[in-house]
């Protein structure tokens, strides 16, 4: 078997490095050097004179760490985004004009999927679930259907830029995020704004409430340590919910925030309970770095071959789920449940039982082991509250829900109809899609937000579509929120089919009767939060 060695070039932020890998994963070289601000944030420009001052030092530096010669060389390849217009473009003409000059073939690759797929290589994981979190990004990232999806993102700040901003704005310095979880470790509870939308995740709200308890004269420390501790459960619990849809039994954690412990425990514990492996790289392979460039360049250059020099402009906004991953087995692994137990999500135990001689379901909201007391709590008991009053107004609007029977707010438990049928996802149609969009458009016109619209989360039974699961829901006349209840589903129809998908979601929409809310949708998808 011929053996190809692969050069890879990062800089997408701040940090600027070159790695050398060849095609059986070993890795030969690490070279790097990162930027750190004297004052602010990551300027473009700087970066990109970071990156052009280290770029031609760092490949002689990692060629003779590698042992090898330049001729030995068989790949070039680079971060083609997301990332920092500027630091992109430096990275990218380095890269060309080092192909030209051996000439050597060139391949462009995504920046995130190369933390997942180093991460692979590191850990041995197969087909993980992945938190990918970093100063430029926040996701949680699964493969289906030929392609890593999106199963959940910020909708504005990444968490490691929030844990930069806070440190800038209170005097912590940059980065943020070492020094805040020192400051956590002697800190107690303060209440700050936990928004999970759904499968996303915002953190400029808590970002906002966390830099005006520290202005309030609230101790340093407990304001990093609930800042901490809600970021990093908001995280957990989404990774959770895609952990259950997709059923698969890894876990993966990558990205540079994930040097903090705190994060590694929670995550660890979710996966524990969960009964899913949980895979971490080790630390100089979880930030920025060339070696994962390289690999990345490797694996695609094998499925499609090496680029022409004319495909190699940036994409700064590079989305993790417009890129084909061919190399990935399909099958998958699944998550094994106790026999008792018919679902096992992010929020709740759904137990069969009988209720007055009828068919029932006792959702129990189980304490969440990787969340502190004070957050798990308060959580728990406010979406139990919230969901008992949404099934009901979502029946007077006129859509099929479970008869609630029972609600136990001590306890955190809802008893209601058991709904017999199969789940939208394994049954839906054309049809079907373009009524969703119609019984969707009540909800939404009775201000009524589900949170959690997933093919999972909605039922067929005797040919009518009855929507379960309100535990992410809330009330809003925003149309925005109303979009994000969309976005939900249309990553719900990708994980389906992503052929598929855009015919489905379109009938939905269709169905919605608004086009009106395209406009936002559009606008929601095609903000900056996907790039550094």
């Amino acid at each position: 078997m011929i053996i190809l060695i692969s050069l890879g070039i990062e800089g997408t932020a701040e940090k600027t490095g070159v790695g050398i890998v060849d095609s059986e994963g070993n890795i030969l070289a690490m070279a790097g050097e990162q930027l750190y601000p004297e004052e602010g944030g990551i300027h473009p420009r700087i970066a990109a004179e970071h990156h052009a001052e280290w770029i031609p030092k760092l490949i002689p530096e990692a060629i003779e760490e590698s042992g090898l010669s330049y001729d030995d060389i068989d790949l070039i390849s680079f971060s083609q985004g997301p990332g920092l217009g500027p630091a992109l473009r430096i990275v990218a003409t380095s890269a060309r004009s080092l192909a030209l000059s051996l000439k050597k073939p060139i391949m462009g690759v995504n920046h995130c999927i190369g933390h997942v797929e180093v991460g692979k290589l590191d850990t041995g994981a197969v087909n993980p679930v992945s938190l990918y979190v970093s100063g430029g990004n926040s996701q949680v990232i699964a493969y289906e259907s030929g392609r890593y999806r999106i199963f959940g993102e910020t909708l504005d700040i990444a968490v490691g830029n929030c844990l930069d901003h806070f440190g800038r704005e209170t005097g912590l310095g940059h980065p943020g995020g070492p020094v805040i979880e020192k400051l956590a470790k002697q800190g107690s509870y303060v209440d700050l704004p936990y928004i999970v939308k759904g499968m996303d995740f915002s953190f400029s709200g808590l970002l906002s409430a966390a830099i005006r308890e520290v202005e309030r004269g609230t101790p340093i420390e407990d304001v990093c340590f609930s800042l901490q501790e809600t970021a990093f459960s908001m995280l957990v619990e989404v990774t959770e919910r895609a952990l259950s849809h997709t059923q698969k039994d890894e876990v993966m954690l990558c990205g540079g925030v994930s040097a903090n412990s705190r994060l590694r425990e929670m995550l660890k514990t979710m996966s524990e309970e969960h009964r899913a492996k949980f895979y971490m790289p080790e630390m100089k392979l979880c930030g920025d770095n060339g070696v994962m460039i390289a690999w990345l360049g490797l694996l695609m250059c094998k499925e499609f071959g090496p680029m022409e020099l004319s495909d190699t402009g940036i994409i700064q906004k590079f989305r993790t789920d417009e890129v084909d991953i061919p190399w990935i087995d399909n099958s998958k692994t699944y998550l094994k449940l106790p026999e008792e137990f018919i679902a096992k999500g992010a929020e709740s135990n759904i137990v069969r039982g009988e209720y007055l001689g009828e068919s029932a379901v006792l959702k129990d909201r189980i304490v969440k082991n990787y969340r502190i007391p004070e957050i798990d709590s308060k959580i728990r008991r406010a979406r139990c509250k919230e969901e008992a009053k949404l099934l009901s107004d979502a029946k007077r609007a006129g859509v099929r829900t479970p008869v609630l029977y029972d609600v136990n707010l001590k306890d955190k438990s809802i008893l209601m109809e058991n709904i017999e049928g199969p789940m939208l996802k394994d049954v839906i149609d054309d049809d079907l899609a373009f009524r969703l969009g119609g019984e969707i458009s009540k909800l939404h016109s009775a201000d009524i937000i589900h949170g959690d619209i997933t093919t999972s989360n909605i039922m067929l039974q005797d040919e009518n579509l009855v929507f379960i699961d309100f535990g992410l829901g809330r009330y809003s006349q925003l149309k925005e929120d109303k979009a994000v209840d969309l976005l939900v589903l249309k990553k719900s129809l990708q994980s389906i089919d992503y052929n598929l998908a855009v015919r489905y979601f379109d009938l939905v929409l269709e169905g919605y009767g608004d086009k009106g809310i395209l406009k936002t949708i559009s606008d929601i998808e095609s903000r900056g939060r996907y790039t550094h």
